[in-house]
Formats: structure tokens, C-alpha cells, sequence
């Protein structure tokens, strides 16, 4: 039984043919940017969202709802690579990486959302607060039985583990439940809130097992001089940092992601779940 839905991406431009090419792995076309984005509309949402709701959004769930709609935009960008072949996606799956709760239980935790394309920024706040209470109370049984899998691999094995794992999960396209792992469990893109570290900038490596072209990585939130309208006042920007796979995508997908990040996140009562208390668009 097939583990993802997936087809064939046919018409494929000679440049991606040449980067499927010229690189064997992730290790060798990322490529770095980093998008600067106004906040304080989308600061002012959050406010307002949880003064309506009661549910407290934050700076992540805005950004994996604006990536989702970014691939949803550029579905090209939603793939990965089988025998030397791009296949796209059928559907947008986002993973965060959050932090966990216990200290001494060091690491990430990943949260997968599926079909972030089409649901409200509420829905998966709501979904992304179960699962990460579940995680950091041990009541994943999937992230569990993978944990203790791992556990049992020798580190001089893991390499040729995980390289095996993602061959059988992603290349042939199995589901890896037999094996005690996680189904799709970084899907489409991957986002790292650093700002909770005190980082402006960050850029991730992206790890080739997972085989995931994109990995954002959102920054803190600061105050900074801004010119608007012809003035300069003081505004509240952050950085939004990017590694991404050059097999996958070339400037106009990257611009296409970015212009939708930008979009939503300087347009937040416009782009996300509508609010009673709306201001007008500008």
C-alpha cells in the first residue's frame, strides 16, 4: 500500500533536470535567504485573535498557515525526489519542531499538520497545542515506539539506519509503521521557531533522511527604524530565515513563498481566520 499520494512531475525544465543531476544529496545545492517581514499587524492580530477567541496564537502558527497557502500557490515547490524524479505532492503537510518541556529530555519535538492549505489558523493551533502535550507527556505512541527504536540502533549504525528508513519510506514509497516509525513525520516543509532562542538569524541544515526541501526558520521579533511614508518611525520587523533545496527550487519558487509570507504576515486580518473587530484594508 503506497505510503504517500503522490504523481510523477512531467514537465520538468532543463535547469532541474541539471540540479537532479549535478547533486547526489541535500548536502550540496542549499541555498540561504532571508526574507525581513513588517509584524506589527500581525502582532496586533494575535492580540486580537486571543482577546476573541480565548485560544493564544503565536508567531509560529502564522507563519506555517502563510507557507502552507505558499505552497498551495507553487505546488511545484511541494515535493521530493524518487529515482532521480521530482513527484509532487498531493497534499501540504508542515512539521514544527518545538522544544520540550522536560530539560532533562534535551531536543525537538516534531508536531506534523496535514492540509495546512486548507484549514483555519485556528484549527491547527488548536491541534498543534494537543499533540505537543501529548509529546511532552509521553502519550504519542508513534513518536514513542520511533523514539525507542532509535534508542536500540548503535550510533555506528544510525547513519546507514536513517539512510535505509528514508529509502524505504520516501524512495519506495512504504508505509513505515511496520518498522515502529512515524508516518511522513517532517512532510512537506519544516519550521523552527529560533526567535524563542533569542536568535534575529539562524539558518538550518537541512538533513537529507528526512527528505524535506524547505526548513524556515523565523526569528525574534524586534524594534527596529523603518521608513513608511517617507518617515522614519519605529516598527517591529522579523527575519525570516530559509535553507532550501536548489534540485527543488530556483528563484521563482523561493519568490513565490516569500511574497506569500510577506503577504499574509503584513495583511494578518485579511489573510487569517476574520475577526468581528477587523480594521478596514488599507
Amino acid at each position: 500500500m503506497a505510503h504517500l499520494q503522490l504523481k510523477p512531475k512531467r514537465d520538468v525544465s532543463s535547469f532541474r533536470k541539471l540540479a537532479i543531476g549535478s547533486w547526489a544529496n541535500a548536502y550540496d545545492p542549499t541555498v540561504y535567504g532571508t526574507l525581513t517581514v513588517r509584524m506589527d499587524a500581525a502582532l496586533a492580530y494575535l492580540e486580537a485573535f486571543h482577546r476573541h477567541t480565548g485560544v493564544r496564537l503565536t508567531t509560529t502558527h502564522l507563519v506555517l498557515k502563510a507557507l502552507g497557502e505558499g505552497l498551495r500557490r507553487c505546488p511545484d515547490a511541494n515535493a521530493l525526489l524518487r529515482f532521480q524524479r521530482i513527484y509532487l505532492r498531493q497534499k501540504v503537510t508542515l512539521c514544527a519542531l518545538v522544544p520540550g518541556a522536560d530539560p532533562d529530555r534535551t531536543g525537538l519535538t516534531p508536531v506534523r499538520l496535514e492540509d495546512v492549505d486548507t484549514r483555519s489558523v485556528r484549527d491547527l493551533a488548536v491541534e498543534m497545542e494537543a499533540r505537543v502535550a501529548r509529546a511532552r507527556e509521553g502519550r504519542d505512541v508513534a513518536l514513542e515506539k520511533g523514539r525507542g527504536l532509535l534508542r536500540r540502533i548503535p550510533h555506528l549504525l544510525l547513519h546507514r539506519f536513517t539512510a535505509w528508513a528514508s529509502f524505504l519510506t520516501y524512495t519506495l514509497n512504504l508505509d513505515p509503521a511496520w518498522l515502529g516509525l512515524p508516518r511522513d513525520p517532517f512532510g512537506s516543509a519544516v519550521v523552527v521557531d529560533v526567535g524563542t532562542l533569542g536568535l534575529d538569524t539562524a539558518y538550518l541544515p537541512l538533513a537529507p533522511f528526512t527528505r524535506v526541501p524547505i526548513f524556515i526558520a523565523p526569528g525574534a521579533v524586534r524594534e527596529t527604524a523603518v521608513v513608511e511614508e517617507g518617515r522614519v518611525v519605529p516598527g517591529r520587523v522579523m527575519s525570516i530565515n530559509a535553507s532550501f533545496d536548489h534540485r527543488f527550487l530556483d528563484g521563482y519558487h523561493a519568490g513565490v513563498i516569500a511574497n506569500t509570507l510577506r503577504e499574509l504576515l503584513e495583511h494578518p486580518f485579511e489573510s487569517f481566520d476574520p475577526l468581528p473587530d477587523a480594521p478596514p484594508p488599507e
